[in-house]
């Protein structure tokens, strides 16, 4: 059984990857002043760090319409899949679930999946990657799906600010602006739980933020395999350095992959933001699946 792997743009998996597992990815929109073009495409992370450093200027996003993934779904069934299996970021932070959902419905439950992985960035991306390693192994579709699950289930994504008014413009801060109150000059480490960003610790200053960043990020890797993610926008000097110590401090890390935030997330969480994302890394199992399901 063929199955193919659907995302959207939020995911943030580079460019080789997305390419090498044949995974199809559907733009967000996002609208800068007097202008508005697909994330990835039309709108770079840059133009989003140069609008959002203009003071009043504001940045929205908007998620992909029905029919975009309509057309993405019947591209893979005509390239050769037999199913679809589409995973997408949190359905708390945005609506391109439910479009994805919608848009499943019109080509057919039966032959689309559709998995809210409850995270965003490489938090989703992750589970992305181990379905589509795990499709590339013949697995079927349920099976694929499951492992998109479980291992966004297992994933920890955290993250660091320079500011929150981004997050509270947009919405986006779920609690953490009641948590927080008038105490915006802290610099809180955020995390994502049950598919929303809800602040962690509250810190003085940036530099024990990053520490703080990385002491969660190396407690929630554990002693296992992991796959780890190192996002930033419009901070790439820090985001290199926390790679280095992703690198020097997380002996059975088997990935590593830093990447610039795109506009859909980016707007939200504005320049000099920068996370950790950690996952459980995925192995091909020893059982064949390929039969799993689906007559």
């Amino acid at each position: 059984m063929s199955v193919a792997v659907v995302t959207d743009s939020s995911a943030y998996l580079p460019d080789e990857l997305l390419e090498g597992y044949g995974i199809y990815n559907v733009p967000l929109y996002v609208v800068l002043a007097g202008r508005s073009g697909r994330e990835g495409w039309d709108i770079s992370p840059h133009d989003v760090a140069r609008a959002l450093a203009v003071r009043g200027q504001a940045v929205s996003t908007s998620r992909p319409t029905p029919g975009d993934f309509v057309a993405a779904y019947r591209r893979a069934l005509d390239e050769g899949a037999e199913r679809v299996v589409s995973i997408h970021l949190s359905s708390e932070l945005s609506g391109t679930w439910d479009a994805a959902r919608l848009a499943a419905s019109q080509v057919g439950e039966h032959i689309v999946t559709v998995v809210d992985t409850r995270s965003a960035a490489m938090g989703a991306g992750f589970a992305v990657l181990a379905a589509a390693r795990s499709a590339a192994t013949g697995a079927g579709a349920d099976v694929v799906a499951q492992t998109a699950r479980e291992i966004a289930a297992g994933t920890r994504t955290f993250f660091v600010v320079d500011t929150l008014e981004h997050l509270r413009r947009g919405g986006r801060i779920g609690s953490a602006a009641a948590v927080l109150g008038s105490a915006l000059a802290v610099k809180p480490v955020l995390h994502m739980q049950d598919g929303k960003v809800v602040p962690l610790e509250k810190v003085r200053t940036t530099a024990r933020a990053m520490n703080k960043l990385v002491q969660r990020a190396v407690e929630a890797a554990g002693d296992g395999p992991v796959s780890v993610a190192v996002h930033h926008l419009a901070a790439e000097e820090k985001a290199e350095r926390l790679a280095g110590e992703m690198r020097e401090r997380l002996p059975n890390l088997r990935e590593l992959h830093v990447s610039e935030l795109g506009a859909a997330i980016g707007a939200h969480v504005g320049p000099g933001a920068v996370g950790i994302v950690i996952a459980p890394f995925w192995q091909e199992p020893d059982e064949d699946f390929s039969d799993a399901d689906d007559d």
